[in-house]
């Protein structure tokens, strides 16, 4: 599957300082700095049955934030992405709305990728389907059932004329099992059946057990599933794979929303452990906390959805929409109002004013701000206040021997390329 296309992230002078994240399964905060050189980051995608709201667009615009640290410190960055093109919610809304399931995903993705090219998040060096996976799903579900990882169950009686199983993970009697949450079997049970999970089927081992492989029902889409029999893999299985593809074992960062740390992220972790014998999926768990809107979370089963798309239908300039998510640290909750997109806006014709006068006294120590902001766990509300302090210096005009020190109106101004390499954020 094509990502996205945008221009590279400019390159400034100098480099930032090593990056620390805050890690979820630990919960501390720490280096994330390779010394290899070489940094790798899988973050979950959409299922692409709905437009990007404004919960999608923070996480994404979260983690294209840390491929920024990390290219300006000097890494190599290997960045995957997945899209789950596969799954119940997609094809329950295909279904719904009378569309192939096929067609409404291809349509989805296609709007995702203009609000993300919109927004000025990076693509990924590899965005992959979920059904391009599959036949690297099926090998894993076959060895965790050949090492007694997972086990067979029988259609219930009635939803299939063809038999056939359908095969679980028996979680926890995995070592690593709860490692990624740190919850509870009671805190993962009260979610469980919420989140995909389907507690209640009766011939589970125990009713955390995750479903690895779905076997063919009528009207449902199937591949060749080999000794699997015809059928379509579980959810959590298809991150498992293709992260274990492009990144393998203990990759630096597993990104996505903390609606992700149970079960996915967690079943993600456990079943690559099994199908390895390695310890450490990823080496840091990071999330971005949930976008409200009205005391509520913003969600597609909610309804309550603010559109990417539908703000950029508005006029609405894309660039303030993302000055909007990065005045909020990605760790706290908080909610969407007409008042913070009324700010942004007004932000960024500060610095785009700024910018215009060709004023660069005060760039350097700038730059150095946000980058220091955004190394400390991307503080990236400090950072926009760093610029808002240089821009304010700006539009005020410099003084005595700091004054005279402007571009050529020919000149790329260093700030617009260091607001854009860092923050993402284009002023021209």
């Amino acid at each position: 599957m094509k990502p996205w296309s945008l221009p590279p992230v400019p390159v400034l002078p100098g480099s930032g300082g090593p990056l620390r994240l805050r890690d979820t399964a630990t919960g501390g905060v720490h280096s994330v700095h390779p010394d290899s050189g070489q940094a790798r980051m899988y973050v979950c995608g959409i299922t692409p049955y709905d437009a990007t709201h404004l919960g999608h667009a923070a996480t994404y615009v979260t983690f294209d934030l840390v491929g920024r640290v990390w290219r300006d410190a000097g890494l190599q960055v290997t960045y995957v992405q997945n899209v789950t093109d596969v799954d119940e919610p997609l094809l329950e809304r295909a279904e719904r709305d009378q569309v192939h399931w096929q067609d409404l995903a291809e349509r989805e993705v296609e709007l995702f990728r203009a609000d993300m090219a919109a927004l000025n998040v990076a693509p990924p060096d590899h965005f992959v389907a979920a059904s391009e996976g599959i036949p690297d799903d099926v090998s894993a579900v076959e060895q965790l059932l050949d090492s007694g990882a997972a086990y067979r169950l029988p259609v219930p009686e009635g939803e299939s004329r063809d038999g056939g199983y359908d095969v679980y993970l028996d979680a926890t009697a995995q070592p690593s099992f709860g490692q990624v949450s740190g919850w509870t079997h009671e805190q993962m049970l009260a979610v469980f059946a919420d989140r995909g999970g389907d507690p209640a089927r009766p011939g589970k081992r125990h009713p955390l057990d995750a479903l690895l492989w779905r076997a063919q029902r009528p009207g449902e889409p199937s591949w060749d599933g080999g000794a699997l029999g015809p059928g379509r893999p579980g959810w959590h299985i298809e991150c498992s794979t293709i992260a274990l593809r492009y990144l393998g074992m203990s990759f630096d960062v597993q990104g996505g929303g903390t609606d992700l740390v149970f079960p996915h992220h967690e079943f993600s972790a456990v079943q690559a452990t099994a199908l390895t014998g390695r310890a450490g999926f990823a080496r840091t768990y990071v999330h971005q906390a949930m976008v409200g809107l009205d005391g509520e979370k913003m969600s597609k089963s909610k309804g309550n959805l603010v559109l990417v798309s539908r703000l950029r239908e508005q006029g609405v300039d894309p660039m303030a929409v993302r000055l909007v998510l990065l005045a909020h640290h990605y760790a706290s909750e908080w909610d969407w109002n007409e008042e913070q997109l009324a700010a942004a806006q007004a932000r960024l014709e500060r610095w785009r004013a700024a910018v215009a006068t060709g004023e660069v006294t005060g760039v350097e120590a700038c730059l150095q701000r946000v980058r220091h902001a955004l190394a400390d766990d991307l503080d990236s509300p400090a950072a926009l206040e760093a610029v808002d302090r240089w821009a304010e210096a700006v539009t005020r005009g410099p003084s005595g021997e700091d004054a005279g020190h402007a571009l050529a109106p020919e000149q790329e101004h260093p700030m617009a390329r260091a607001v854009d390499g860092l923050l993402g954020v284009r002023l021209g």
